[in-house]
């Protein structure tokens, strides 16, 4: 390794610049400092990224929040201080939640209700007896049902942020169907 600069140490001259350390302590003498080299890098805390965090349901979370709340103290009376968060964050986290599970987001029996109904209606305009659903097709119906409003909502959030808002419109809504094509009116 080379000697690359001066030690602090180091008399200055008048205008303050650092001077040849040997003028001043004979030419033998080392006052040079070595460059720093490359140090390893130290173990994190961190847990490595490809250990999976266990998903836990909504619904437990609130079920064991409402235990914790609900459970008879010995004797003590205990004043419960609600830790408030700032605005925005219980919407991020349960985005990413939301962004993690593949469950369907529409409860399975309201969307099959309203999809008998309507099949019922159509098949009665045109004189059809009965209706039958196997439970796969009405699954494969809700599924592409959230994939079809979740794009929507994906391009309905453009269009308010094109036009520099943050809340999403029924204008919004409707010009997404216009550029779509899918400006058929519903009777």
């Amino acid at each position: 390794m080379t000697c690359t600069t001066w030690i602090a140490s180091c008399d200055t001259d008048n205008f303050g610049q650092l001077t040849s350390p040997d003028a001043y302590l004979g030419s033998d003498s080392l006052c040079w400092k070595m460059v720093r080299t490359k140090q390893a890098p130290s173990s994190s805390s961190r847990p490595p990224t490809a250990v999976k965090r266990q998903i836990i349901p909504l619904s437990r979370r609130l079920e064991t929040k409402r235990k914790l709340l609900n459970s008879p103290t010995k004797g003590k009376i205990v004043a419960v201080v609600k830790k408030r968060s700032k605005p925005g964050v219980k919407a991020l986290r349960d985005i990413r939640h939301l962004q993690r599970t593949t469950e369907l987001l529409i409860p399975r029996i309201s969307f099959q209700r309203v999809v008998r109904e309507i099949a019922d209606k159509i098949c009665k305009k045109r004189q059809i007896d009965e209706c039958r659903w196997q439970s796969n097709a009405l699954l494969a119906l809700q599924e592409a049902a959230e994939v079809y409003l979740t794009c929507m909502f994906e391009d309905t959030n453009l269009a308010a942020i094109h036009a520099r808002r943050v809340t999403i419109m029924p204008r919004d809504i409707q010009l997404v169907r216009r550029l779509r094509g899918e400006h058929i009116t519903m009777r």
